[in-house]
């Protein structure tokens, strides 16, 4: 071979291997350059709030709490002023009163006085029946001599069987105002006084609407109304959030869930407290068609849909706020 053919030769051996070695390069920067940190996923610290609201409308008379204020179980929150309930309670009062007074005159039955008064009547009608039968025998004897007519006799039987009845009816008054009312009576009597207590029952709980007070721990995180304004059934006066009750929310792709699951603990970090915790994941779900979703299909892949998962954390973390950002580092 001449010397010009082997110069040639080792020309295109030097450019192949320095083909090799580019290609080598380019292929070694290109996987040093890879990003292979993990996908962070950006989720947010949620709690758990209440409503704060009435049963009766009234205005506002006292705010005992302000925005950012701790309360307790139990702490009165505010106060408001309903003369309408009260003036249903003095009404219900009344009718409590009216209606035991008439149970106790049922129970305790006629008066003395009124016996007294009944008795006499039958003693009366008595000594009339008593003067009606001695008439009516005289005048029979006398008609069955023929000496008076049959009309005089008639009307004698007549006083007679008339003063017989009357001395039933004053004995049946007599009776009655001994034994005083019916056991009807008495029973309708006491239903009275427990339906008017009832409606005392019902007028002093709309009473206690008008004090609100806390039903669980928190922090009141808004006041919506002010001192003096009127508020309706329902209307909400402040909002309670309960602290201790926190979890972290994040929408997470499908093709990130390899290593989320129900039960499975994470890791996240929190950059407003500087620090990482662990939390529990208690809840999976689809957000739905209509939610962020990423077309894969051009690489004849499939859709991805987002989930929204939930997790609580393992421990109390101190200085947690709602709104707080959590990172999920994907693997």
């Amino acid at each position: 071979m001449s010397n010009q053919a082997k110069q040639q030769h080792n020309n295109i051996l030097l450019a192949v291997a320095g083909f090799v070695i580019v290609v080598a390069i380019v292929a070694l920067i290109g996987f040093l350059a890879l990003d292979r940190t993990p996908a962070e996923i950006q989720g947010e610290i949620e709690v758990e709030e209440y409503r704060v609201s009435g049963k009766v409308p009234g205005r506002i008379l006292r705010l005992c709490v302000k925005e950012g204020d701790t309360v307790k179980a139990g702490d009165v929150l505010a106060v408001i002023e309903a003369p309408e309930v009260d003036a249903k309670m003095s009404q219900a009062q009344s009718a409590v009163d009216a209606a035991s007074a008439l149970e106790q005159m049922a129970k305790n039955g006629a008066r003395k006085e009124t016996i007294q008064s009944a008795a006499q009547l039958l003693e009366q009608a008595k000594s009339g029946l008593e003067l009606a039968e001695k008439s009516y025998n005289r005048v029979k004897q006398l008609y069955e001599e023929e000496v008076v007519s049959a009309q005089k006799f008639d009307e004698a039987e007549a006083m007679y069987k008339s003063a017989q009845a009357q001395v039933k009816a004053a004995q049946s008054q007599y009776d009655m105002a001994v034994r005083g009312a019916r056991a009807e009576e008495k029973r309708a009597a006491s239903a009275t006084v427990g339906q008017a207590r009832g409606a005392v029952q019902e007028v002093s709980s709309y009473l206690r609407e008008t004090v609100q007070v806390a039903q669980m721990d928190g922090e009141v995180t808004d006041v919506y109304p002010k001192v003096g304004e009127l508020v309706g059934t329902g209307t909400p006066i402040m909002s309670i959030a309960m602290m201790d009750d926190a979890w972290a929310t994040f929408n997470i792709r499908e093709d990130q869930l390899k290593n989320v699951k129900i039960g499975s603990e994470i890791k996240v970090s929190i950059p407003a407290l500087e620090r990482e915790v662990t939390m529990k994941v208690y809840y999976i779900k689809d957000k739905g068609s209509f939610a962020s979703w990423k077309a894969t299909k051009a690489n004849g892949q499939y859709d991805q849909k987002t989930f929204e998962v939930k997790a609580r954390p393992t421990e109390k973390i101190d200085g947690i706020r709602p709104g707080m950002s959590v990172i999920l580092k994907s693997k």
